[in-house]
């Protein structure tokens, strides 16, 4: 019987740590689809899950909005705020470095937070299950419906960006802005203009993070920064540009935070994470699947 508790037990945590690390893979996607144009990280990424859950929250709780309207109305709303940190933040720096542009994505984030401040106040928001609160026994574990969906949608966001990616004319013209942006415009790619698709690119895949996760774990103003460090430590493990690489980091960092806190300590779930993410970087600075050239699109 001790044998089937604990295999029941690792069995729900590794369903917990697969949830939570398909959020931190959506993250990480973000990260890196500015990355590879820009070569820059952007640090409000977690503020883009952060909104995505609050808007989803202001849409279908308080205006009663069906789910079928009010999730794409939530990320068309998140998707603006990427592209106006884009033309209110980064394009007007004249001579844009990396260190500026990170600088200035820092800057936006506390904006972006301050403005959920004062919108939605402190207190954290529940928002209904697309299917229901009644879970499912698998083998002795929990699942909530709800985890399906996260890891559902995070197929679709991998499905659709590969598509996007090797099918369309403006995912290939931002692939050719990740490997040289001079080259690209001089074939005449609008980098400016690729820049812009990127933020708001990362900003839909946050604030699809932020509507499948809120109905798990709640959503306050103040959690885009952590989600942001957990996604740019998925960025890190799995290699910085590599798409496939920020899945695999995602998973991985989900399952110790999850596995960590429920064999050792939840008061340390974070420290497990960091602490492998650590090592990882120690043997293998460009990643899990990085390379030393990181600053080139990867396919998934």
């Amino acid at each position: 019987m001790e044998e089937i508790t604990l295999a029941s037990q690792l069995l729900q945590y590794t369903i917990t740590g697969i949830t939570i690390g398909s959020i931190y893979a959506m993250v990480a996607i973000g990260f890196n689809t500015i990355y590879n144009v820009t070569e820059a990280i952007n640090f409000a990424q977690g503020e883009f899950v952060m909104l995505g859950g609050l808007v989803m929250v202001f849409f279908r709780v308080t205006l009663n909005i069906p789910v079928v309207f009010s999730l794409p109305l939530t990320i068309l709303v998140v998707t603006t705020v990427g592209i106006l940190l884009d033309r209110l933040a980064i394009r007007p720096i004249r001579k844009p470095s990396v260190l500026v542009m990170v600088i200035a994505t820092i800057g936006a984030s506390f904006l972006i937070r301050g403005a959920a401040m004062f919108i939605w106040g402190k207190n954290p928001f529940d928002l209904p299950p697309f299917s229901g609160r009644n879970p499912m026994t698998f083998w002795g574990a929990v699942v909530q419906p709800q985890a399906l969906w996260v890891i559902g949608f995070l197929v679709v966001v991998v499905i659709v960006l590969t598509l996007f990616f090797d099918r369309t004319i403006m995912g290939k013209a931002l692939r050719a802005c990740a490997v040289n942006p001079n080259a690209s415009s001089l074939v005449g790619i609008n980098v400016k203009y690729m820049i812009l698709v990127s933020f708001a690119l990362s900003a839909a895949i946050g604030a699809l993070g932020g509507i499948v996760i809120t109905p798990i774990s709640l959503m306050e103003y103040d959690r885009g920064a952590m989600l942001a460090v957990k996604g740019f430590s998925a960025c890190a493990l799995g290699g910085m540009g590599s798409f496939s690489g920020a899945i695999i980091g995602g998973l991985i960092i989900g399952l110790i935070e999850s596995l960590g806190a429920g064999l050792i300590s939840s008061g340390y779930k974070d420290v497990f994470a960091l602490l492998v993410l650590l090592v990882v970087l120690f043997v293998k600075p460009s990643g899990l699947l990085g390379s030393v050239e990181v600053s080139k699109i990867r396919k998934f």
